[in-house]
């Protein structure tokens, strides 16, 4: 294969400009510039060429022809619905033909009730996009993967499920009502720092209370890039993580929570139904390594070619 042009199934692949850039077809603009940002990082031409990257020319082919096009289809809403709505399209044909061994993740969310399809897909797409610029030469592979799980995913919602719409607010606002001070009292107020961590902590409380599952991981995800030794969202985490039946995962999350903080009031609530004795030690090492899900997605990519290792 030439590093210089693409082989044209490559380029096919920009029919999914959601799957091109390793992410959910439900990402919104925030989402989809930071991870444009992160694949810049990896694959720009400028950062090549200043590491010495044997694989410079294919980095910068994929960049090009790939990456940036698909960037410039999603950051522009009415682009997005286009693609949306041709990915609908193509779930027709995903209805007349049998998933391949290679897709057997795929045939498990069919089985999973909405809920938890919703969550594993979301998981599932964050692991493979991990994975999808570590090795340029398996970028094909992986690519084709987080499509067909797109594929699949809109398949299980409405048709009208992305189409444009007035924004509904879940949360609901709160009212603030205007303070009167007085002239000694406005002399001694002291900004109030804003807490960004629990800002989302809150929304996750709120989503969780509407069984918004999807909406709450990726609160508490913030939450812990923000704030990673806090306890509370380690516990919530875990919570929501039982109440989808991911055992597993439930149980890295809460094992977390009691080894920030052994008294954490929601994690000895579940730790013993999972099992989690006091003062037990977590294995790996890394929490990054033990919140993975490739335990999770391992038996379901036993495809030829299409193992995926998180």
């Amino acid at each position: 294969m030439s590093q210089t042009f693409l082989p044209p199934k490559w380029l096919k692949q920009l029919c999914d400009p959601y799957a091109v850039l390793g992410i959910s077809v439900s990402a919104d603009d925030r989402q989809i510039f930071k991870r444009y940002h992160t694949i810049a990082k990896l694959l720009h031409p400028d950062r090549n060429t200043k590491n010495g990257n044997p694989d410079e020319k294919l980095a910068t082919a994929i960049f090009s022809h790939l990456i940036n096009p698909a960037y410039e289809q999603l950051k522009h809403r009415d682009k997005r619905f286009l693609a949306i709505a041709m990915l609908q399209s193509d779930t027709r044909v995903l209805q007349q033909q049998a998933l391949s061994s290679e897709s057997a993740i795929a045939e498990k969310i069919i089985k999973m009730s909405p809920p938890q399809s919703e969550l594993f897909y979301e998981e599932a797409i964050a692991c493979y996009a991990e994975a999808q610029y570590r090795s340029l030469h398996q970028f094909y592979q992986v690519t084709q993967q987080i499509s067909i799980l797109n594929l699949v995913y809109l398949e299980l919602h409405k048709p009208d499920l992305f189409l444009p719409q007035k924004a509904v607010r879940i949360i609901p606002e709160v009212e603030v009502k205007p303070v009167e001070l007085t002239l000694n009292e406005k002399t001694n107020v002291k900004p109030v720092l804003t807490n960004y961590a629990q800002r989302h902590y809150q929304r996750a409380i709120e989503y969780v209370r509407l069984t918004k599952w999807t909406l709450a991981v990726q609160e508490l995800r913030d939450a812990i890039k923000l704030e990673p030794n806090n306890s509370d969202y380690y516990a919530l985490l875990g919570l929501v993580h039982l109440q989808q039946k991911f055992i597993g995962m439930a149980r890295v999350y809460i094992r977390q929570a009691l080894k920030l903080n052994p008294e954490n009031s929601l994690a000895l609530k579940y730790a013993p139904g999972l099992k989690i004795q006091p003062g037990e030690n977590i294995n790996p090492k890394s929490i990054a390594k033990a919140v993975s899900i490739a335990a999770l997605l391992s038996r379901f990519t036993q495809g030829k070619g299409s193992q995926v290792k998180c």
